[in-house]
């Protein structure tokens, strides 16, 4: 699916998502990454939800953002309690959904110029 055509001040912008893919700023991505306005992680190595583990969030932690998106995949699946506790003694929001509700939500976020994160498992 198409999103937009222009970036907006700049930022990293999802301007396409697929089964299998997500398109940020016209480059196609088949990898799991993590995408902030400023910054963008282009290989976060979670290859599906099932090998999702705490030690991966560390690197999203890392990016300090005030909410991160974490997109699970085609559909949407609850990440283990040990992940989340890491978000929420970081301080950090989350909100978990599928990875196109992801890619749409990050755009909305992000062009309301808060600090998001989207963690997107492709």
């Amino acid at each position: 699916m198409k999103l937009h055509l222009t970036r907006p001040d700049g930022n990293n912008l999802i301007t396409g998502y697929g089964p299998g893919w997500v398109q940020i700023n016209e480059t196609r991505h088949t990898d799991s990454l993590i995408i902030m306005p400023g910054q963008l992680v282009p290989e976060w190595p979670v290859p599906d939800f099932a090998q999702l583990a705490a030690e991966h969030f560390e690197e999203a932690i890392a990016l300090k953002p005030e909410v991160l998106l974490l997109g699970t995949g085609a559909r949407i699946s609850f990440p283990p309690a040990a992940c989340l506790k890491l978000l929420i003694h970081a301080g950090i929001g989350y909100e978990v959904m599928d990875t196109a509700a992801a890619c749409r939500t990050y755009n909305i976020l992000m062009a309301e110029g808060r600090n998001v994160a989207a963690a997107l498992i492709i």
